[in-house]
């Protein structure tokens, strides 16, 4: 089991030295969110919640993902990063391929793409996007982007996208992961067919060894069920050594949690945020078997 520290919900100056608590503590990654504004009539329903109330409002910050990858990755050499979520149709190929295939090079390839299809319609509406057949869209934009993270001439021909060959520099030396978020058969499709792993939001065990397991039927029909496949969750019943070795045997590969809650510290403190990524490090981290790095 490896172990991820989602920066979600905090002061993005507070990231650098996050990660490298994290990183000096046996931590495998950091994880990043993303937004780009907050409108401030927001229609859409958002799906993780039973009454379509976002659980943030419009104080929370959202730094761009892959310029505070880069500053953390600056500070750190082990540290791993990805998104959670990237929404990836908010964009254009060319531009996310650019910014998460630089991020890649400069990290030493520490870096995996976790994705979204969106559910703001009027953030799509703000960026000139279309909102509609976005996540059929959004496959195309991982095949254009795998062929660009190539680094040697490529072409594509499309139903969304079509160019002569170009060449993208500087390329990444490693494959770069692509995660798939969200809680839909269409996502869990996705991960079948296209993706390296799958991004939970909220569950509890039973639940996430139940979706797990529908995850892996599809991919053996898919003819991929002997990929690796990588499970990055955040669990509501699990707290200990015992209940992460649980979550293990379900399955989950990377657990995300927020360490300091569990001691009573403040989101906003960066030192009790530095406290708790510590003490959990000791209480849990080091009680469990321990994982290859990269």
């Amino acid at each position: 089991m490896k172990f991820v520290l989602p920066m979600a919900f905090s002061d993005p100056t507070h990231g650098c030295e996050m990660a490298r608590v994290a990183e000096s503590t046996g931590w495998h990654a950091v994880t990043v969110s993303d937004h780009v504004v907050h409108p401030e009539t927001i229609r859409s329903p958002y799906p993780y919640t039973a009454d379509g109330t976002p659980r943030f409002g419009a104080e929370t910050p959202w730094p761009d993902p892959w310029v505070l990858i880069a500053a953390m990755a600056a500070v750190t050499s082990r540290l791993r990063f990805l998104t959670n979520v990237y929404v990836l149709p908010l964009r254009n190929p060319f531009v996310v391929a650019k910014a998460v295939g630089t991020a890649a090079v400069l990290s030493g390839d520490r870096v995996a793409l976790g994705i979204g299809m969106g559910w703001m319609e009027e953030e799509f509406d703000l960026l000139e996007q279309p909102f509609r057949r976005r996540g059929r869209r959004a496959d195309e934009m991982i095949a254009v982007m795998r062929k660009l993270w190539t680094g040697e001439p490529v072409e594509h021909q499309g139903e969304f996208y079509d160019f002569a060959p170009v060449r993208m520099l500087p390329a990444p030396r490693e494959r770069i992961p692509v995660y798939i978020g969200g809680t839909s058969e269409a996502a869990f499709e996705r991960v079948a067919r296209l993706g390296d792993g799958w991004v939970s939001d909220l569950h509890t065990t039973s639940d996430l060894a139940r979706l797990i397991a529908h995850i892996k039927r599809l991919r053996d029909e898919r003819g991929r069920g002997d990929q690796p496949l990588e499970v990055i969750a955040s669990a509501t019943d699990a707290f200990d050594v015992d209940g992460y070795r649980r979550l293990e045997d379900a399955g989950v590969t990377q657990i995300m949690t927020l360490p300091w809650l569990f001691y009573g510290g403040s989101t906003g403190s960066l030192a009790e945020k530095k406290e708790g990524i510590a003490r959990f490090a000791e209480d849990v981290i080091s009680r469990m078997p321990r994982e290859p790095s990269g």
